[in-house]
């Protein structure tokens, strides 16, 4: 079952304009009651979802580094005591690269987080402003150099395929985000969500989105560069040194088990679905109701789930072994992937196929939202 549990802590000091996740802004949190809430919900899933120790645990948001250090090792106590720990087990912590935040990472790393993930978005002042972040360039370079002291493995995200961006411009900015030696780099293309406040402005002409034609030469040169200084691309936005792969994000991209908790959260446990109450407030209703924060569980056929990992397999370098694929979910490996049109895209060098492997190249990374929809057969796609 389970070998993975993900924390979702869903209050930030301020919303970002270009962000869809589940995050929330409040002038206070009773931290007394959130974790009487999390540890209840942590059970439930375990109930549920027991067996072999945790292999990877993953605090995500929102902004985690905002909650106590205290409250962050009792939830390490309480999943240790009711799974166990897998030898060298991964705890990621998300954070924001501000000066407070960072204040708590000695007392972060003590508690048992090995890993964090750090949001700093953008090297420059300007950008952050646009992008409305909390931290200036030089906040967010000063919380790096102290995660990488404290924290074994440290990653940061960068923004992207900007409005007006130039490709030097991103050429220099990611030049200098490699030059400062970290093992992971999550590099994100700015993408307009549907509910944001940038979707707003796109739509009352405040701002024009970068072209296609300019992000498909950045994610190249991105892709280019990030090889060369020996973290390649894992997935579509994910480049690592060999080995500093997130263990926890693979679990999703290899469509594995894991268990979910806190507002908003997802979880895969035995070919269940699980989402959790978005809104913090109704989720501490439910847990006060029933001492979980489940919204809907359901039931998902093979066809569903086969659809699903492949979907998530194929935007991983490694591919996807579709005799493995069809063992588990009982189809042949046809029915998984349209061998006429795996053909005609293998030709196009879009993507390749060695033995019962099939993984998408890099030239054709770039075009993997259309890929996935002419080679995932839409049989599948629809369960």
């Amino acid at each position: 079952m389970a070998r993975a549990l993900y924390i979702h802590w869903p209050f930030c000091l301020a919303k970002c304009p270009y962000c869809d996740f589940n995050s929330h802004v409040r002038d206070r949190v009773d931290h007394a009651a959130w974790q009487d809430g999390l540890l209840a919900d942590m059970r439930h899933e375990h109930a549920l979802a027991g067996g072999e120790p945790l292999d990877s645990i993953f605090f995500g948001g929102g902004t985690p580094s905002l909650m106590p250090p205290a409250l962050v090792a009792r939830l390490l106590e309480e999943a240790e005591k009711l799974w166990g720990f897998a030898p060298g087990i991964e705890i990621t912590l998300e954070g924001n690269p501000s000066s407070v935040e960072a204040a708590n990472y000695a007392a972060l790393a003590s508690v048992g987080v090995n890993r964090v993930s750090l949001g700093i978005q953008a090297l420059d002042n300007e950008t952050l402003r646009f992008l409305g972040r909390l931290h200036d360039a030089g906040e967010g370079l000063a919380a790096l150099d102290v995660a990488q002291t404290h924290f074994d493995r440290v990653s940061f995200d960068l923004i992207y395929a900007r409005p007006g961006q130039s490709l030097d411009g991103w050429r220099a900015e990611l030049s200098q985000a490699l030059s400062y030696g970290t093992g992971h780099l999550s590099l994100y293309q700015l993408t307009i969500e549907p509910g944001t406040r940038f979707e707003t402005m796109v739509r009352k002409g405040d701002f024009t989105p970068l072209d296609e034609d300019a992000c498909a030469d950045m994610f190249a040169l991105t892709r280019e560069m990030t090889a060369t200084a020996g973290l390649p691309a894992y997935e579509i936005s994910n480049h690592a040194r060999p080995g500093e792969e997130s263990r926890h994000n693979l679990t999703y991209w290899r469509y594995q088990d894991y268990c979910g908790i806190g507002p908003g959260a997802h979880g895969r446990r035995g070919g269940v679905a699980t989402v959790r109450h978005r809104k913090p407030e109704n989720w501490l209703a439910g847990i006060d109701a029933r001492r979980h924060g489940v919204v809907e569980e359901r039931g998902l056929g093979l066809s569903e789930q086969a659809s699903e990992a492949m979907l998530m397999g194929l935007r991983l370098r490694e591919g996807v072994d579709l005799d493995v694929m069809a063992k588990r979910f009982g189809h042949r490996p046809a029915q998984l992937c349209d061998t006429s049109k795996a053909d005609f895209y293998e030709r196009q060098g879009l993507i390749r196929r060695e033995g019962s492997w099939i993984g998408v190249t890099e030239a054709g990374m770039c075009l993997l939202d259309g890929l996935l929809g002419e080679l995932v057969p839409s049989s599948l796609v629809e369960g």
